[in-house]
């Protein structure tokens, strides 16, 4: 009689256990343990998401049952191994729907564009700001008049970390 190694038969049938597919055996870091497992039993980030849209002004009836499931991970981040999240200080930003203890999602992945609103490291100072660019000059502006923009000379050293592609903050 063998003994040993895969044997005809042996085991439990592909996709008969709790997933209903196919599974691989991995190594996990045993502190990630716990997440891991809750994550899978809640079939990721995902929540309800409606077919009805909700007004914002005058009132409409709205559905009782989800449509669908939205994953909030793959919604708000487009490449996850070049996204990174910050959370913000400071006021210059509020014009643009950035305010004090906001998240912000930003994508080091993503080139920066003229108009962006960029996490940068002036002078060795973080900031977020939009960015303009001209032939002439570089410049982080503000979204809010108390604030000056930061004009880039030759001198100064600009390092931009990342695009802001989301803005997550309370109501």
């Amino acid at each position: 009689m063998a003994r040993g190694g895969k044997r005809k038969g042996a085991g439990r049938p592909k996709g008969t256990g709790k997933f209903g597919e196919p599974t691989k055996a991995i190594r996990l870091p045993v502190s990630m343990i716990d997440r891991i497992m809750l994550f899978i039993e809640q079939k990721g980030l995902s929540f309800p998401l409606y077919n009805d849209q909700v007004q914002a002004g005058y009132p409409s009836p709205a559905e009782d049952a989800p449509a669908d499931k939205l994953d909030l991970g793959s919604y708000l981040v487009q490449n996850p191994a070049a996204t990174f999240f910050v959370k913000v200080t400071g006021e210059s930003m509020t014009g643009a729907g950035i305010f004090p203890d906001d998240l912000l999602i930003v994508d080091r992945s993503v080139a920066a564009s003229n108009g962006d609103v960029v996490v940068a490291v002036v002078d060795g100072e973080f900031t977020v700001k939009r960015l303009f660019i001209s032939k002439r000059k570089i410049e982080l502006r503000p979204e809010n008049d108390k604030y000056s923009p930061i004009s880039l000379n030759d001198e100064s050293e600009l390092n931009v970390w990342g695009v802001v592609k989301n803005v997550i903050h309370r109501v």
